[in-house]
């Protein structure tokens, strides 16, 4: 075979390895960052976890507990900005 008739094969192999990889263990069970947000006992605690134990926590849960925990502090942006008056 020469190497036009190989390459065709070779390009079908690539991108068959190419596909979606699973979902982590721990990506299965994660709450949504708007359940967090509505449960700030909970949001607070996983908060705490994810600061001693990030890697036995999993960075997809940590990941929304620091974003519901911005959504908390910052609101949803719904209030516009309105500077002091001088």
């Amino acid at each position: 075979m020469t190497m036009k008739q190989i390459a065709p094969f070779l390009l079908v192999a690539a991108l068959s390895a190419c596909g979606q990889s699973e979902t982590p263990k721990q990506a299965t069970n994660v709450p949504t960052v708007e359940e967090l947000v509505a449960d700030p006992a909970r949001l607070r605690e996983l908060r705490r976890q994810c600061k001693t134990e990030r890697p036995t926590m999993g960075d997809v849960l940590c990941n929304r507990v620091a974003e519901a925990t911005n959504k908390r502090f910052f609101g949803y942006g719904n209030t516009p900005y309105t500077p002091p008056k001088f």
